[in-house]
């Protein structure tokens, strides 16, 4: 009996899936370590891996189709694997058989040889014997097409003298006598004139012409991730009232510190010292001092969080996503950044699983590293706010009544009005501000 193939969930909230690409064809040899198919979430692409040893048999769903959780996408064979033995050569013959003539095709039959055939005159229908009688055509002449050789009324029309060329029939009298009422009751069902089927033919439905790209443009797909992307930052234009505030921060004292214990930092933790693991425990102290940023909607309620599941945002291979760590009040600077480092090459990979993404609490998006100075991020609903960073650049500042030059970064955040006031906002990066131009205050919690 098959085994089925059926969609997994994947994950909380969606409820269809796309099919990305399919590993393995139709009879090929299948063992629970293979992936048989890629199937594209709104949040992720997710392998799905034979239950099984044995083939697969049938593939019933193909690449691009939309499928429900729980629905049956291919058959599967149980058993083990059949060696494929290599084809042998067929042994000569000592003595070569006698070749027959083959056989020659049977020609179509035709009234001529019906009747040398001992056929009786029930190859020819009555119809098409009144037809032939006025006409004087002879069953020699006559290709019968219907079953078992009969002869039809429509085979005599089609042998009588060459039609007049389309569009002259209507000046072209009828050579033949109008038949009579009884001439239509044949045991053969009425059909179409000639005529009529030969115009038929010729002027077919014109087909649908599909939409056709115009030249140097380039039509691709959606995948099912970047159609959820899109929603989302639609519904979140729609249904938030959002407003984004900045301030800039001086990284000297962030980038010292950096530099000063970078080599002692990755000899003992075997990855690098980055920007974002500062900013990820600046914006845990900042969303303490300032709660309505880390709180969302829900009905008519507001609810407030005390735990710190940050997003942090990642160009994947095919679309942004925002893996979230969990619980980040409670992890080292070298564990955010080996996490991070994991989430990027999973998220390049394609091998992001759906509850890395969900649950977040607070998001930090980092355009900087793309060249952008300054951005206006769209929240991730249910969230209330999102930090955006930006390129770091030097810039001649006033500090203490002498202008000098800093390496300043451009800090943006977008927040859900309805939560958040001005003040907060305004705060909460002010805040933030603190704990980068003073790492310290991170290590003291002041």
């Amino acid at each position: 009996m098959p085994v089925e193939l059926k969609v997994p969930s994947a994950g909380e909230s969606i409820a269809e899936v796309e099919i990305a690409e399919w590993l393995k064809k139709e009879g090929d040899d299948i063992t629970p370590n293979d992936d048989l198919v890629m199937l594209d979430s709104a949040k992720t692409t997710l392998p799905l891996a034979s239950p099984i040893t044995g083939i697969l048999q049938k593939i019933l769903k193909q690449q691009g189709e939309v499928v429900a959780i729980g629905d049956v996408i291919a058959l599967l064979e149980e058993g083990a694997p059949v060696a494929k033995k290599p084809a042998q050569a067929a042994p000569k013959a000592e003595t070569a058989a006698p070749v027959e003539a083959a056989p020659k095709p049977a020609e179509k039959p035709t009234a001529k040889t019906a009747k040398n055939g001992n056929a009786n005159e029930n190859f020819v229908m009555p119809a098409a014997a009144r037809e032939m009688a006025q006409s004087g055509i002879e069953q020699s002449e006559v290709t019968p097409s219907g079953p078992g050789g009969r002869i039809l009324k429509e085979d005599v029309q089609a042998a009588q003298s060459p039609k007049p060329e389309r569009g002259a029939a209507e000046s072209v009298g009828s050579e033949h006598t109008a038949p009579k009422l009884e001439d239509e009751v044949a045991t053969e069902a009425p059909t179409l004139p000639v005529e009529m089927k030969e115009a038929h033919k010729a002027a077919p439905m014109p087909p649908v012409a599909p939409t056709q790209p115009a030249a140097g443009e380039k039509v691709v797909p959606m995948t099912m991730l970047r159609r959820h992307i899109a929603t989302r930052l639609v519904e979140a234009q729609q249904n938030a009232a959002l407003l984004t505030t900045f301030n800039e921060v001086d990284m000297s004292a962030t980038m010292n510190l950096r530099k000063q214990f970078q080599d002692e930092f990755t000899k003992k933790h075997g990855i690098k010292l980055g920007f974002m693991s500062f900013f990820v425990k600046a914006s845990v102290e900042a969303l303490k001092a300032f709660p309505a940023v880390n709180a969302e909607i829900r009905g008519r309620d507001l609810v407030y969080k005390n735990f710190y599941d940050i997003g942090v945002a990642i160009g994947g291979g095919k679309g942004l996503v925002v893996p979230v760590l969990r619980d980040a009040e409670r992890m080292s600077f070298a564990g955010i950044e080996k996490q991070i480092a994991e989430f990027a090459g999973r998220a390049k990979d394609g091998t992001l699983k759906p509850e890395d993404l969900e649950g977040g609490t607070f998001t930090i998006t980092n355009g900087g590293i793309y060249g952008s100075l300054m951005s206006t991020p769209i929240i991730n609903p249910p969230q209330s706010g999102i930090l955006g960073m930006h390129a770091i650049q030097e810039r001649p500042v006033a500090e203490n009544g002498q202008v000098v030059i800093r390496p300043m970064m451009y800090l943006a955040l977008t927040y859900d009005h309805r939560i958040i006031d001005g003040r907060e906002a305004v705060s909460f990066l002010v805040r933030l501000k603190q704990c980068l131009e003073n790492p310290a205050r991170l290590l003291l919690e002041v």
